[in-house]
C-alpha cells in the first residue's frame, strides 16, 4: 500500500480542495482511504463520499501515537493507498511549544511523507523562503514536494517553481491558478457534510467541479511517485475485533439533522458485543433498542421538522425517564433540552422563535451564542452512565445550554468550557448531554462503560 499526507502552511490553503479532488481522481482506479487529521466532521464526510470508504480521525491530543497507527492500520485493510489531509497549518497544535495536536505529530507517528499545499498569491521568490523554513523547522518531518495555490499568471508560476526547486530541493507537483468556478463550489460546501439521499446530486456536482479544475493543475503521477510503501499487514488489532456475539441493539441518531459521528464509533459499538440501528428524529419513530446515541450536527436548521416529530421527542423523553442509557453529544444535547430559542435575523428569521424540544434536560438552548471551539479535558464521575474516566476531546458550538441549578454534571473539565464554567455532562437518570465531543478510541472505556450499562438494562 501507498501512503502520503497533504497539508497547508496555514488554514485557508486550499488543501481541502485539492486533497479532496486527488482522492477523487485516485478513486477511479484504485481503493483509496482517507484520514483527517483532528476532530473535525465535515471534511471526512466528503472523502468518505468520494473514496466510498468511510475517512477516519486521526487526532494525537486525544489519542496516542499507538492508537493512532491502530486506526491507521485498521482503516487501510485492502486499500491500494492511503491520503491522510492534515489540519490548519503543518505545525499548528494545541501548544506553542510541542506539537500535540499537530499534523505534524501524525506525520511522525506514521512516518508518512508531507506535500505542502502553499498560497502562493503575491508571492515567487518568498514562497521558497516559507517552504525552507518548514523544512528547517521540524528535520523529523519529511516534507517531500510543494502544490502551489492561487497562482496569478505563467511569470508568477515560473519564478515561484524555479525558486523552491532550487533552494528547497523538492518538486513543485502541481501550480493552481486562482479560479473563481472552484472558490464558488467550495464556499457552498461551506460546513454542511455531505450525506447521501436528498440534495445529494447538487454536492455531487460540487464536488466534481472542484476535482475537474485541480486536475488539470496538479500532477497525478508525479503525485503517487512521491508516497512511500507499507506493506499490507492481515494483522487484526484487538481494539477492532469482531468477532464477539453481538447481543444488544443501540439506536444511533442519523439523519440530515444528526449526522457528527467518528467512524471508529461504530466499529467500537459492534466489537462491545452490540448492534447499532440508524434511526432518524426527523423521519421516522424511536426504534425499540437498550440504549440510544445522538450525535452532534445541525438541529438548528430542521427545528421545524424536529419540534413536529412529537412522537419522536416524546418516546425519547419516556425511554430517558425509564432509565434506558442515552448519550448526547452537542447537537444531541441541544435537542434533548425544553426547547430551542432562535434569535431575530437567525438564519433569516423574522423574530425570535422557539420550538419545543425533547424536555429530558429542564433548560434551554440560545442561538446564536458566543462561538466556542476549544479541546477538552477532564475527569468523569464513577456514579455516570460513562464511569470514572480521565478523558480527552473537543466542543465546537455557536450555541448556549442554560439548564436548571440544581442539574448534576458528570464531567469536570481542566480545559475547554462545557455547558458551565469547567462542567459538562449533564446527567438525568441514565442519559448523558454533553458538549464536548469523544473520540471513541481514545475513550474506548466510557463507551463500553456505556454499553455493558445498556446490557445490564436489558
Amino acid at each position: 500500500m501507498k501512503q502520503i499526507l497533504i497539508t497547508g502552511d496555514r488554514s485557508g490553503s486550499g488543501k481541502t480542495s485539492i486533497t479532496l479532488a486527488l482522492s477523487a481522481l485516485l478513486s477511479q482506479k484504485n481503493r483509496v482511504q482517507t484520514f483527517k487529521v483532528g476532530m473535525d466532521y465535515i471534511d471526512p464526510s466528503y472523502l468518505s463520499a468520494v473514496s466510498k470508504r468511510p475517512c477516519r480521525n486521526l487526532d494525537s491530543f486525544t489519542l496516542s501515537d499507538t492508537q493512532i497507527r491502530d486506526i491507521f492500520q485498521y482503516g487501510c485493510r485492502d486499500a491500494d493507498i492511503a491520503i491522510v489531509e492534515g489540519v490548519r497549518g503543518l505545525y499548528e497544535g494545541a501548544e506553542a511549544l510541542d506539537d500535540i495536536g499537530s499534523t505534524a505529530s501524525v506525520a511522525k507517528a506514521l512516518n508518512l511523507p508531507v506535500v505542502l499545499v502553499v498560497s502562493a498569491q503575491s508571492i515567487t521568490r518568498s514562497a521558497a523562503a516559507l517552504v525552507k523554513g518548514f523544512q528547517e523547522f521540524d528535520r523529523d518531518v519529511h516534507i517531500a514536494g510543494v502544490i502551489l495555490n492561487n497562482i496569478k499568471g505563467g511569470s508568477h508560476k515560473e519564478k515561484a517553481v524555479t525558486a523552491i526547486e532550487h533552494y528547497c530541493g523538492i518538486p513543485v507537483i502541481g501550480a493552481i491558478p486562482r479560479m473563481e468556478e472552484m472558490q464558488l463550489a467550495m464556499r457552498h460546501l461551506g460546513l454542511i457534510p455531505y450525506r447521501e439521499g436528498a440534495g445529494r446530486g447538487d454536492f455531487d456536482t460540487r464536488i466534481s467541479t472542484i476535482t475537474n479544475l485541480i486536475g488539470q493543475y496538479v500532477d497525478l503521477q508525479r503525485f503517487q511517485d512521491l508516497m512511500t510503501e507499507t506493506p499490507e499487514t492481515s494483522e487484526k488489532r484487538s481494539l477492532f475485533d469482531n468477532t464477539v456475539n453481538r447481543d444488544i441493539t443501540i439506536g444511533v441518531a442519523l439523519d440530515e439533522a444528526f449526522n457528527f459521528y467518528y467512524a471508529d464509533l461504530f466499529d467500537v459499538i459492534h466489537t462491545n458485543g452490540a448492534e447499532f440501528i440508524p434511526f432518524s428524529p426527523v423521519h421516522d419513530r424511536l426504534p425499540d433498542a437498550d440504549g440510544y446515541i445522538i450525535g452532534g450536527g445541525y438541529p438548528e436548521l430542521f427545528v421545524k421538522e424536529l419540534e413536529a416529530n412529537d412522537r419522536m421527542r416524546e418516546a425519547l423523553y419516556e425511554v430517558s425517564k425509564n432509565g434506558s442509557p442515552v448519550y448526547a453529544e452537542c447537537g444531541g444535547l441541544m435537542y434533548l433540552t425544553e426547547r430551542m430559542n432562535l434569535k431575530k435575523g437567525w438564519q433569516g428569521s423574522q423574530a425570535d422563535e422557539s420550538y419545543e424540544m425533547c424536555r429530558v434536560f429542564c433548560g434551554e438552548t440560545r442561538m446564536p451564542a458566543k462561538r466556542v471551539v476549544s479541546y477538552v479535558q477532564g475527569q468523569c464521575a464513577r456514579d455516570s452512565p460513562f464511569g470514572a474516566a480521565v478523558f480527552r476531546g473537543h466542543e465546537f458550538h455557536y450555541s448556549d445550554v442554560v439548564l436548571s441549578k440544581d442539574t448534576r454534571y458528570a464531567y469536570r473539565l481542566s480545559r475547554g468550557v462545557g455547558i458551565v464554567e469547567n462542567l459538562d455532562g449533564a446527567v438525568m437518570n441514565n442519559t448523558l448531554g454533553s458538549y464536548t465531543h469523544l473520540h471513541p478510541v481514545a475513550s474506548a472505556g466510557m463507551f463500553q462503560h456505556f454499553i455493558k450499562l445498556c446490557r445490564n438494562k436489558t
